[in-house]
């Protein structure tokens, strides 16, 4: 079965022979504070820094989910409130989730902005030049605005201006083409100093608890050391994020030309209309309920995984994962079945 879901989605083939190498060599039943592991962490984060081009300064931690990381922006690093502008189903589930942890009393008050890079839902994202206006816009009653970066389907799959915001988060499920369990978090010495101010440490995930172990290149609590040791194993195997960001937008682009030439006489549309608010790392497709099902059976059938819909699109679209670890024989072998079927 050749899947394109957007998450947990495809991994790479090599994954499999990493599993298999960290059980032979012993590295899963490894203590945790162990010299050994605490070696594979700091490689990690070592090819982390080197391969998405990440600020020497700015600081890496591993933690279970981009869910958790929400977690930890409401709980280490909001004074008054957050702010949370969005325009899909995850934005908005971030929104609620950090409510109920610091229930905001005024909105105009928040202290931390924070943004969905790449909305999973509907295929939309913030460029970066979007970013950058936020970073110059945004403003808080301390004096230092902090601003959290949600990119769970875009981090390893485009190139990031990291210098545009404080916290960056991603599980490593989509474009790192790994499963599921392990979540990247990355954060600014200004994110580390808003911590440090709130000296919040009342959680085993607090930011400065996290960042007492991580700086010792430990962890504050037995980690999926399995999906470290292989997340430094693909990092290893990944070109640099620019070639990897210039394959991904040429893919795009050529899905959406794709779709508003050669599919133009299908019953079938792109979600988003414009091009500027497109996701390059998640194409969303629209059509009426009864075509989007039976496009979607008949990709079963033949051996091919399109992403369901989800949150208000979830019955009036499908989506495509437009991640690295998929090939270019497969994204062929979808782009003729969709023509095939609108004939």
């Amino acid at each position: 079965m050749i899947t394109f879901y957007p998450g947990p989605s495809k991994i790479y083939p090599q994954v499999a022979d990493y599993a298999a190498e960290a059980i032979r060599e012993g590295i899963v039943s490894q203590n945790h504070r162990s010299a050994g592991f605490m070696d594979v962490v700091k490689e990690t984060i070592n090819l982390l820094h080197q391969k998405l081009a990440i600020p020497a300064e700015y600081h890496i931690a591993f933690v279970s989910s981009a869910t958790e990381c929400w977690e930890i922006v409401a709980q280490s690093l909001t004074i008054e409130a957050s702010l949370h502008p969005y325009s899909g189903a995850f934005g908005k589930k971030w929104a609620e989730y950090a409510y109920r942890i610091k229930p905001p009393t005024e909105l105009n008050q928040a202290d931390v902005l924070c943004l969905v890079q790449n909305e999973t839902s509907n295929g939309t994202q913030v460029s970066m030049d979007t970013l950058a206006q936020f970073r110059r816009e945004f403003t808080s009653t301390d004096g230092s605005p902090i601003i959290a970066i949600d990119a769970v389907s875009s981090m390893a799959g485009i190139a990031f201006d990291w210098t545009l915001a404080d916290v960056w988060f991603a599980s490593v499920q989509k474009c790192f083409g790994l499963p599921a369990g392990l979540a990247v978090l990355i954060y600014s010495p200004a994110a580390l100093n808003r911590a440090q101010a709130i000296g919040e440490n009342a959680h085993y995930n607090s930011l400065l608890f996290i960042h007492e172990n991580f700086s010792k290149y430990q962890t504050p609590y037995t980690p999926n050391g399995l999906g470290i040791y292989m997340l430094m194993r693909v990092m290893q195997q990944v070109a640099p994020i620019a070639e990897v960001d210039a394959i991904t937008k040429k893919r795009a682009a050529n899905w959406y030309s794709f779709f508003e030439q050669k599919m133009a006489s299908s019953p079938f549309r792109l979600l988003v209309d414009t091009p500027a608010e497109r996701s390059d790392t998640v194409i969303a497709v629209e059509g009426s309920e009864t075509d989007i099902k039976a496009v979607k059976a008949a990709a079963q059938q033949a051996g091919i995984m399109l992403g369901n819909g989800y949150g208000d699109w979830k019955t009036t679209t499908f989506r495509i994962a437009n991640f690295p670890a998929i090939t270019d024989a497969e994204i062929e072998t979808l782009t003729q079945f969709l023509l095939s079927f609108q004939q």
